[in-house]
């Protein structure tokens, strides 16, 4: 029993002497909401040997301005401007052997975006509108509506003509054989995350089948004009040139005439 209490007692010591060395990093999530910076920080408690220096990563990219040559079992990251490219996971890094390192999570609104703020597309096609997400961490849950004056129409997938298709930082609505007077108008795309929901608004603009042929149509119309215009010219002018071919006629067969009866003449008084 004495054996049995002494090696109880030893591996407790055992257990105290480990959970006392080993290293601990005391730092703590942050959620932006309406801040316009922020400050991280981590303090290193018992660290397993000397620490020669500390930087901070950024979703598994060092930044490289965050990199100190510094013994110091303190460091701060500030976080100047607050905004979707903000947020993500940040480590703070301490040079030992080994080394001793901890993730804080920045956490920010979603920031949504229409990929194209106008679509375009022709009746009894397919019309397409995307909207893109960027922070940290992304939507989980994507809803589109429709515009009617002041109020939301919510578009459910699946129904009628509509088919949704969403990721996390993408989604896309699908609307089947666009009409001229039902599709027209604006349509607004709702991403949202555990930290909050932002929107965006796609216009969608549904053209006649017949537009495509518009510029065909137009090119066909200045062709006829510029032919009629040249055959009324060409009408005009015919006449004229008509007159101008007589008049250079006649002067030769004037000329002729007066001629053989000088000759006459002169034959005349020689007999004589």
């Amino acid at each position: 029993m004495k054996v049995l209490w002494g090696l109880s007692a030893l591996l407790l010591c055992l257990n105290r002497a480990n959970a006392q060395t080993d290293p601990l990093i005391e730092a703590h999530p942050v959620e932006v909401y309406n801040q316009t910076s922020a400050i991280l920080s981590c303090k290193l408690t018992d660290p397993p040997s000397a620490v020669k220096g500390h930087y901070w990563m950024r979703n598994g990219k060092v930044i490289e301005s965050s990199k100190h040559n510094s013994p110091t079992l303190y460091t701060e990251h500030t976080l100047a401007k607050i905004d979707s490219h903000s947020g993500g996971l940040y480590e703070c890094v301490f040079l030992s052997e080994p080394e001793v390192k901890t993730t804080i999570e920045v956490k920010t609104a979603p920031h949504v975006s229409a990929y194209k703020r106008s679509e375009h597309g022709n009746e009894k096609d397919k019309g397409v509108l995307v909207c893109v997400s960027y922070g940290y961490p992304l939507p989980t849950d994507w809803k589109w509506y429709k515009l009617e004056g002041e109020d939301k129409t919510a578009i459910t997938n699946g129904t009628d003509r509509y088919e949704i298709k969403s990721t996390p930082n993408r989604t896309t609505l699908t609307i089947d054989d666009l009409d001229i007077a039902m599709d027209i108008g604006d349509y607004i795309c709702y991403g949202t995350s555990e930290v909050g929901s932002t929107s965006d608004k796609v216009h969608l603009r549904v053209r006649s089948r017949l537009a495509a042929l518009w510029p065909f149509l137009g090119i066909v119309a200045e062709v006829i004009i510029l032919v009629s215009i040249i055959f009324i010219y060409e009408k005009r002018r015919k006449p004229d040139e008509i007159n101008d071919d007589d008049d250079s006629g006649s002067a030769p067969l004037k000329s002729n005439a007066n001629t053989d009866y000088k000759n006459k003449d002169v034959r005349q008084r020689n007999s004589n």
